[in-house]
This record gives C-alpha cells, structure tokens and sequence, in this order.
C-alpha cells in the first residue's frame, strides 16, 4: 500500500509543479509582451490626441476657474453633434510629405483614423481620443531635438492636440434680434489683445462700427481675446466694463499669445456654429488694419451663388515654405514639419462664406493644429477642396508709402495693413468727408 500511495502522490506533485511553471511563464511572457509593445507604440507611433471638445488649455490664471464652469454631458453632446462626416482632398493629403517630422507624422496618423470612421455621422464624435497635455517624454520620443525648440514653441507642442477652452466672456445674442432675425449679411470677427483697447475702440469707431448698410445689409462686430500674460497688469476689470459697455468682446480661457491664435481661431468657428449660424460672410482680421467697409460689402453683393457658397479670398500667398531661422516670428523647426504650405490668405485679412464654417470646424478636428494660424486656414480650406481667390482690394503687406495717408486711394481697397489707431481714424473722417474730391 506504501508504494501504491508513493507512484499516486508523485504524478501529483508532478502535474501541480508542471502546472506553476506554465503559469509563472504566461504571467511573465504576457509582462514582457505588454511593455515592448508599449516602447514600441511610444516610438513609431505617435499618440492620436484628436478631437478634444471641452478641454481647456491651462494657464496660471485659469485652474480655478476651470473647476467652476467644467462643462456638463449635455454640454459635451451638443459641441459633438456639429460635427458631420468629412473627407480629405486629395490634392491636401498629397501635399504633406511622409517622413519623420512630427507634424507631418500626425497628419499621415489621421488620415489612417478617418479611413476607419466612414460609418461616423454628423451626430457622432470620435470620442475614443481624449485631449490631453502631451507629456515631455512623449515629445522627446518623437521629436530628437525637442529640447532646442524655443521655450513658447515648447509650450504650444505641449498643447496642439487640445482644440477647445472654456469660453470666459461671451456675447451669445450678437447675431439675433427681438423680432427673431439672426441673419447678419458680414461679421467681423477681429483678432485684439486685452492690452489693445485703443485699437479696438478706432475699429468701433470707423470701418467696425455695427448696423444696417446699403439698404438692409445688417454687419455685427466682435473681436477674439485670450487671457492676458501672468507677467501683464491686471486687466479683468477694465476688460470686464468693456465687454459689458459694448457687447463685443469674446474672451476664452487661454493665453494671448501668437502661437494660441490657430485655437483662438478654432473656437471662433465653434462659437460662429452656436451664436450666429447664419452668418452669410466672415472678414477676419487684425486690430491693425484698415478696412473698407462700403468696398467689402458693394464687392460681396456682386457675387454669385457659386462663389457666394465657397469663398476665400484676400491677398493670396503662393509657393510659401517654413522659415528656418530661429530668429524669425515665423520659425517652424524642420523636425516639426517638412514640405510647402499650401496656398493660403494672409492673416491681416481675409474673408470666407458662412456656409463653410460647420465644414471648417469639422476638418479642423482632423488636421493638427500648426503654429502659424494662417497657414493652418489655407490648410483647412485645401483640405476642403477649396482654393483661395486673389483679390487685389487686399494689401496685407500695406501699400506705397506715399499713398498711405491718401483717402482717395484707400476708396478703392478692402484692406491695407498695418494702421495705427490714429492713422484710421483720420483716413476714415477723410474718405467721409463731403469735402473729398478724387
């Protein structure tokens, strides 16, 4: 019985031995498994951060605020419902180079998800991605030379894949009247800083100033702000009597800053789609220009339906490549993106149909945002298949000197930059005199 007992306890000792090793060598196999494909994820791919639609962009000032006014599920599902189905132009996604920049990384990343979402409808979101800070170590994975990135374009790598902030000051009744009516004929929607009052109030005073031109042709103003520099005065109160003297400040919780106006831009489209969707034209523009409000509005009356629907139009920059000198506004390192731009209207003034805006905002959802805000334009609306329209009432880059101060050859432009708030003011009273002869 002693050996019977012996042969039974050694096969079962066997199996429970043989049965422990097996399970030690799954738990570590799948150990292993799981971190190489996390190294290697980390390095090849580059994490889809696509489609945030409540998420602000922190500054110092902002952390309190933001556990104050955290958006509800309601909140959430309405931004998510204005999305609807898009495609991207051949031609746009032809244009970007494969290779290692990380823009260029990113964008070729998209169109992969977008090949997978056909059945999303304009109801939906891809809500799967999150927005999220990307982290150093992310960015260092991705980008070689991240640390010698200038320290303001660090800051904007850290936040690009974040498409939203909560809106500060708001103006949701610009566009409505009490009969009803919402139908505003031109918007201008003008780029300012907290610090820019003066130039606010001469574009309030000429070439913005709101009401009902050429028989009927209803114009509304707002200008686009972020929250000042932590290192700036103090402005809240002062800002917060002049949204509330004039009704149209639009002020989100993100710094003002040049590398923050492509999301200054994308916001814009998201508050165009809530507050005013009936918009028929958009001018957007500087504080510093000098607009010719009679022009712009006699030039869009002149329009067809055709063109009506699909315009973009300004002075036309062709053939633009990134400028690789540290020292310029507009450095774009070439680890960050590599190939031409697009063709695009330059950020001094443009103007673009209303009906495009649920299009713009959408396809803006699927392009990474790019430090230069009129580039990233020209890129949306290439990506939409539309091409921007020379105009030669537009001079972006300002006109002869000798002319600068004459009203009779601002008559026949749209636009000339750059003007301080003394120079409109005075071209303005001058074109409108009775006592000009041209």
């Amino acid at each position: 019985m002693y050996r019977l007992k012996a042969r039974v306890k050694r096969p079962k000792a066997l199996l429970v031995v043989t049965l422990t090793m097996s399970m030690s060598f799954l738990i570590l196999y799948s150990m292993l498994d799981l971190q190489y494909s996390h190294a290697q994820s980390e390095v090849l791919e580059i994490p889809l951060t696509a489609t945030p639609l409540n998420v602000t962009i922190m500054t110092k000032t902002s952390v309190k605020e933001r556990q104050k006014t955290t958006a509800s599920p309601n909140q959430v599902s309405s931004s998510a419902s204005v999305l609807e189905k898009v495609s991207i132009s051949e031609t746009f996604w032809k244009s970007v180079p494969k290779n290692s920049a990380y823009w260029n990384r990113k964008f070729h990343s998209m169109l992969r998800v977008l090949d997978h979402m056909e059945n999303v409808t304009s109801h939906e979101s891809p809500d799967r991605f999150h927005c999220m800070r990307e982290s150093d170590e992310s960015l260092h994975l991705n980008i070689p030379d991240f640390n010698s990135y200038p320290a303001l374009y660090q800051d904007f790598l850290h936040s690009m894949a974040c498409h939203d902030s909560q809106i500060v000051i708001d103006q949701p009744n610009k566009c409505g009247l009490d009969n009803g009516d919402d139908h505003v004929f031109l918007l201008f929607a003008i780029k300012s800083t907290p610090q820019h009052f003066m130039q606010r109030q001469a574009v309030r005073d000429t070439w913005g100033k709101e009401g009902v031109y050429l028989n009927g042709l209803r114009v509304r103003t707002v200008f686009l702000l972020g929250r000042s520099h932590v290192d700036d005065p103090n402005l809240d109160k002062l800002i917060s009597f002049e949204a509330k003297e004039f009704g149209d400040l639009l002020i989100w919780d993100f710094q003002d800053s040049f590398y923050n106006l492509t999301l200054k831009e994308n916001v814009f489209f998201k508050w165009l789609l809530q507050s005013c969707p009936r918009v028929s034209f958009v001018f957007k523009g500087d504080d510093d220009v000098f607009a010719n409000t009679h022009a712009i509005l006699n030039y869009l009356k002149t329009l067809n339906p055709t063109m009506a629907s699909k315009l973009y139009t300004g002075q036309i920059i062709s053939q633009a490549s990134p400028l690789r000198d540290r020292k310029n506004k507009y450095y774009v390192p070439q680890s960050f993106y590599e190939g031409a731009y697009p063709p695009y209207a330059g950020g001094g003034g443009f103007l673009f149909s209303g009906s495009l805006i649920h299009s713009l905002y959408s396809i803006s959802r699927y392009i990474p945002f790019f430090p230069i805000d009129d580039v990233y334009t020209g890129m949306c609306f290439q990506a939409l298949g539309i091409l921007p329209e020379k105009h030669k009432g537009f001079q972006t880059f300002d006109i002869r000197e000798q002319d600068r101060d004459n009203a009779c050859v601002h008559r026949d432009l749209l636009l000339v930059h750059q003007r301080d708030p003394q120079q409109t003011t005075r071209l303005w009273r001058a074109m409108h005199s009775p006592l000009l002869t041209c």
